[in-house]
């Protein structure tokens, strides 16, 4: 799993979307949420919209990996959403806030964590200031979580700054392409290495067999 991390305005969003665009071995995990849908957005795609009421029901259930609440609404990963993409042959992005990567952490903690940092707390400002779509009120508030966020970043595998959107968007791909290389992750490196060396034994074997 692929989980991407970032204060709202960050650019997680934004660098999960590419990545998924470019490459067929990743597959994203809708995540699922009690805010109502946007302009635009599509149940299933954008997110899996639920009641209240059905998102406490899963909750009980044990359907979700990680919960959090974000600006009074209820988010969540669906473990059904990981196993789909994974029994698929791809990894599974996770575009997900830093209380829902905390849980993710102790259910797999082999999952490979990227925190997206703006280029500076200004800009971070000036991109949410753009949005224009709170009150000032709110977007204080909005900050203030920011703040607490951005506290967290020395807990993840990497940090990656979004100073350039093409830039992100390599550094991230090259953060899974390395960590899908390692030695741990290879299950089936036993039996290649022993046919490997099979090879060569009976090459060698027969090398030696020529000069007697």
């Amino acid at each position: 799993m692929l989980v991407i991390s970032s204060p709202s305005g960050g650019g997680k969003s934004t660098i999960a979307r590419h990545l998924l665009q470019a490459r067929d071995d990743l597959g994203y995990s809708v995540s699922a949420t009690t805010r109502p849908p946007r302009e635009g957005e599509e149940n299933g795609v954008a997110y899996h919209f639920l009641t209240p009421d059905e998102f406490a029901r899963r909750e009980a259930g044990g359907d979700f990996v990680e919960t959090a609440t974000y600006g009074g609404y209820r988010y969540g990963t669906l473990r059904g959403e990981i196993r789909r993409v994974l029994e698929s042959g791809r990894h599974a992005v996770l575009d997900i806030e830093v209380a829902g990567a905390r849980q993710v952490r102790q259910s797999f903690p082999d999952a490979v964590q990227v925190f997206v940092l703006p280029p500076s707390g200004a800009v971070l400002v000036d991109r949410l200031r753009g949005r224009r779509t709170e009150t000032e009120g709110a977007l204080a508030k909005r900050l203030a979580h920011a703040e607490d966020e951005l506290a967290q970043a020395g807990e993840y595998d990497y940090v990656v700054v979004n100073d350039d959107l093409v830039t992100a968007v390599d550094r991230v791909a090259a953060i899974l392409d390395a960590e899908s290389l390692r030695v741990r992750r290879c299950h089936n490196l036993v039996q290649v290495v022993d046919r490997m060396r099979g090879e060569v034994q009976a090459q060698r074997e027969a090398l030696e067999g020529s000069t007697r």
